[in-house]
């Protein structure tokens, strides 16, 4: 709950940056990213996901091959589709984009306004708040072997006796696994931290 409150906390300082909407993706692994948070205007947002811009977009390319921050006419590569004039036309006229991270785990922050560029302060704030927010959304250090066990016998359906069985432990045992890798995830019930392993690839 702490990490969601702090990434909503952010989420309202890049809203406040970005009049007309931003997107965020967060630790982007296998081109999909952990966090995936989009406030653009929904026409644009239906529109580009309709024509799969994202495979096409200068945008997303720019910030998986380099780290920074620029302003959308800032960028040096082609546009074959015009993604900027059309966004353009959806009043996202100006904007600007931060990548940060290594390139195993990536995470990018586009933001647009329909009246001016952004000011070099302006800027600045958005490759912090960038920064912010990879570092708000890391994911948890790896689980150990036998957390891993243990929740995958849960996601296999397998009930606390049965499990424990299964790995030659004791319920006690497998019972305090689940205790410990719903503490490494963050997680308030054990359903909440399968979901989590999934999400970060753990299982």
């Amino acid at each position: 709950m702490a990490q969601v409150k702090r990434l909503t906390e952010l989420y309202e300082e890049l809203s406040r940056l970005a009049p007309e909407g931003y997107a965020v993706g967060l630790h982007i692994r296998y081109a999909t990213p952990l966090v995936y948070h989009n406030q653009y205007p929904s026409a644009w947002v239906k529109y580009y996901n309709e024509n799969s811009y994202y495979l096409r977009d200068p945008l997303v390319f720019w910030g998986i091959g380099s780290t920074g921050t620029r302003r959308w006419s800032e960028i040096p590569l082609p546009d074959p589709f015009d993604l900027l004039k059309k966004a353009a036309a959806y009043g996202m006229r100006f904007g600007a984009v931060s990548s940060y991270g290594p390139i195993f785990s990536r995470s990018m922050a586009g933001v647009c306004r329909s009246d001016r560029e952004f000011t070099d302060g302006e800027m600045e704030s958005l490759a912090d708040i960038t920064a912010r927010l990879h570092i708000a959304a890391k994911p948890p250090s790896e689980l150990s072997k036998a957390q891993i066990e243990a929740l995958q016998c849960i996601a296999n359906g397998d009930r606390h006796t049965a499990a424990a069985e299964k790995l030659g432990i004791s319920e006690s045992a497998f019972k305090a696994r689940l205790k410990s890798a719903r503490i490494r995830l963050e997680a308030r019930t054990t359903s909440e931290a399968l979901r989590k392993a999934r999400e970060y690839r753990m299982l």
